[in-house]
């Protein structure tokens, strides 16, 4: 053994004693203890393609008609929501997280409404990346005029739904996407 090795050697026998290490990792508190703070890992997640399309079958426009609907039209908005692999994420995706998008719907124009629109999902083991979508609904249904509006989502994820229930552990937001509605009767 070297005489480094051995005079270090020497100091932990004589007590605890704080060892300064690479710049950048954590101290030891001693010359035998190993630990990682990082073991689970950060939990992350990515919203897109925010999306908002009409359910019917007669089109006002064969090239657009995803973003153009009737009044009395079906229509769903959707948002992707896809977490990242780390342990931590394979356990809260496994025990149940709810994950829960609030679709705004603001409209331009004097006569135009605000309206909110959910979708929730519970996480499933193995699962990292979900589509949530919104129940289908009718303009009408909503009580919004014909009009133009603009669509951002709000994701609330957590918490999970079991005996260890945990707090809410992110927010996001996504923008912008627009929705015509016309008249039911200009088909």
């Amino acid at each position: 053994m070297s005489n480094a090795m051995q005079a270090m050697a020497a100091q932990a026998i004589r007590g605890q004693q704080r060892v300064i290490g690479v710049p950048g990792q954590h101290d030891e508190v001693s010359l035998t203890e190993t630990r990682s703070q990082t073991i689970v890992g950060p939990v992350t997640f990515t919203l897109s393609n925010l999306d908002v399309r009409g359910l019917g079958m007669n089109p006002a426009d064969p090239a657009n008609s995803q973003y153009i609907v009737a009044g009395d039209e079906y229509f769903v908005a959707s948002v992707d929501v896809e977490f990242n692999k780390s342990p931590l994420t394979e356990l809260l995706m496994c025990l149940g997280t709810r994950i829960n998008i609030d679709f705004g719907f603001e409209g331009y124009g004097i006569k135009a409404a605000e309206l909110n629109l959910s979708a929730t999902y519970l996480t499933t083991k193995g699962v990292y990346k979900y589509r949530l979508e919104t129940a289908p609904t009718r303009p009408i249904d909503q009580r919004m005029p014909s009009g133009l509006y603009q669509i951002g989502a709000v994701a609330t994820v957590g918490p999970v739904e079991n005996p260890c229930t945990t707090k809410i552990w992110g927010h996001g937001y996504i923008e912008e996407v627009l929705l015509q509605v016309y008249p039911s009767s200009q088909d």
